[in-house]
C-alpha cells in the first residue's frame, strides 16, 4: 500500500475548495456501482509512472496534466458518468472541478483512490 503523502496547506486549500464543489463517493459505493453494472467510465488521473505502475483494470488513463486538452476526444458526450481517482482522492477532485468547469455533468471524484482501490479486491493490472 502506498504511504499517505504530507501536502502544504495552500493545496489542501485548494483541493477542500474542490471537494466542495464536485462528487464524490467512497470505494465501497463504487464497488456497489460495479457490482449493479452502472454504466460509467472510470479515469486514473495518475502520473504516467504511476499508471505504468499499476492501476484499476480497464481503467482509462487521462493524468491531470493533459485530462482538460483529451478529454472531449475520449469522451465527447458531457454526460458521461466519468469516475475518476488519483493517489487518494486529491487530484481527482481537482480534475473533476476542471471537467465540471468544461460542462461534464455526470463527474465523480473517488476519494481514497488508488491506495482505497489497491485493497478493494477489485482487478487490478
Amino acid at each position: 500500500m502506498t504511504p499517505h503523502k504530507a501536502h502544504n496547506p495552500g493545496f489542501l486549500a485548494l483541493v477542500n475548495e474542490a471537494k466542495s464543489r464536485v462528487a464524490q463517493i467512497e470505494i465501497e459505493q463504487y464497488k456497489a456501482m460495479v457490482a449493479a453494472g452502472e454504466p460509467h467510465s472510470l479515469i486514473d488521473v495518475r502520473e504516467d509512472n504511476e499508471f505504468a505502475a499499476g492501476h484499476v483494470a480497464g481503467a482509462v488513463h487521462l493524468s491531470k496534466g493533459i485530462i482538460e486538452r483529451d478529454v472531449e476526444t475520449a469522451f465527447p458526450d458531457p454526460s458521461t458518468k466519468l469516475v475518476l481517482y488519483c493517489g487518494g482522492g486529491f487530484r481527482s477532485a481537482l480534475s473533476a472541478e476542471a471537467l465540471q468547469k468544461m460542462s461534464y455533468t455526470n463527474v465523480i471524484s473517488l476519494d481514497g483512490g488508488w491506495r482505497a482501490l489497491q485493497a478493494s479486491g477489485l482487478p487490478l493490472e
